[in-house]
């Protein structure tokens, strides 16, 4: 699964197709219930119905879109229990990450990438760039998720991935400097490789947000 594009990197009418809509979705331009109809998207994204079919059947496979009888492919009706339970499961595998990557960094490991991103995501903090945020923090967590070494663990989190960057761009009104620092302290002690503090750090990190984020949907999501 693509999060997103590299420089130089060819990607297939598929792969644009894909992240075309899938930003489209995080960023509104598909609003929750629309219906995503493969003529309209084949013309307004200048590919063939195919590969609009074949992004259209991995945004389902990622929980973004779902297909609803008659009505064809829409996209997915978020609920406050589905906030609810991604925080459950980014505490299960998060957490453990972060723990991970702390003992590979103990071991050896380099962590000149996730220092990379961390400076990444400090400029477009300061800058404001909201879309330029949620890359950037999706970026360090899924770097986090990297230096854990553990390829089960990034197989399990990758279909999340668009679903954490669109529970961030619905709750982009949390403070992003808060967040910011957060990063940094989780970074400093993974790079310090000491696993029980990056764990805590994680868990505290993931857990400050969710009551912010639940309170923020309470009025644009249905419960159940």
């Amino acid at each position: 699964m693509r999060t997103s594009a590299s420089d130089g990197e060819e990607l297939s009418l598929a792969d644009r197709a894909y992240l075309a809509l899938r930003e489209g979705i995080i960023g509104g331009r598909y609003p929750i219930g629309s219906r995503l109809r493969e003529r309209e998207l084949s013309a307004e994204l200048q590919v063939s119905r195919v590969p609009v079919r074949e992004a259209i059947a991995q945004l389902e496979a990622e929980g973004l879109v779902v297909t609803q009888p008659r009505r064809g492919a829409v996209v997915r009706q978020l609920t406050l229990e589905d906030v609810d339970e991604l925080f459950d499961v980014r505490l299960s595998l998060e957490v453990l990450a972060a723990r991970l990557a702390a003992e590979q960094v103990r071991a050896g490991t380099s962590t000149d990438r996730l220092r990379e991103l961390m400076a990444t995501a400090d400029r477009v903090t300061r800058a404001g760039d909201e879309q330029a945020i949620r890359e950037a923090n999706t970026a360090l967590h899924l770097e986090i998720v990297t230096l854990s070494g553990n390829r089960l663990l990034g197989e399990t989190m990758a279909p999340l991935v668009g679903r954490i960057r669109w529970l961030f761009a619905l709750t982009a009104d949390r403070d992003p400097a808060a967040q910011c620092r957060e990063h940094h302290e989780l970074c400093a002690a993974i790079e310090a490789g000491k696993p029980e503090l990056a764990e805590a750090l994680a868990y505290s990190h993931i857990e400050l947000g969710r009551v912010p984020s639940l309170t923020a949907l309470a009025e644009r999501l249905p419960r159940n």
